[in-house]
């Protein structure tokens, strides 16, 4: 059975790194956009990753434009807005499609292994983030709605596993 590990994915760079290397970790994964109404979770996003990332916490931006094409930067143009307007310190990969025929396979199995609401697959908008545990197997898929602080419970949860 695939888990997170098995997934390559790009660097902003365009280099490909493994998931692997967070093999152990919970992981908080997250389709991302600089000019988006829920953009200001950058912060909670943060506040998070620096109250947990010792514990073993890590947060995985994916920058996505599909949605009202509120993503139009480049890797370095998103990369200098997230740590000059949010002090982002977890990692940013790059730009991906999160749905329809180009959408990255890392999401594909997200979205299969977490449904959203009545069972669709499909990721609604911006901010959509997924909860991983340590083996690498999808804990839960939250809306973009839910603020990050919303999601301790769940986070310390899997910490504790």
């Amino acid at each position: 059975m695939a888990t997170i590990s098995d997934f390559d994915v790009k660097l902003p760079d365009g280099s490909v790194t493994g998931l692997a290397q967070y093999s152990g970790k919970v992981l908080l994964i997250v389709n991302t956009a600089s000019k988006c109404g829920f953009t200001p979770q950058y912060s909670g996003l943060q506040a998070l990753y620096a109250q947990f990332a010792p514990q073993g916490l890590e947060i995985l931006a994916f920058p996505c434009n599909q949605f009202g094409a509120q993503e139009p930067g480049d890797a370095a143009e998103i990369g200098a807005f997230c740590e000059t307007n949010y002090g982002v310190s977890f990692p940013l990969f790059a730009k991906i499609d999160v749905n329809g025929a180009q959408a990255d396979p890392l999401f594909e199995f997200l979205k299969d292994r977490a449904p959203g609401i009545l069972g669709s697959k499909a990721i609604k908008w911006n901010f959509t983030k997924f909860l991983v545990r340590r083996n690498g197997a999808v804990f839960n898929r939250y809306a973009p709605t839910t603020k990050p602080e919303e999601l301790i419970a769940d986070i310390q949860l899997l910490l504790a596993e």
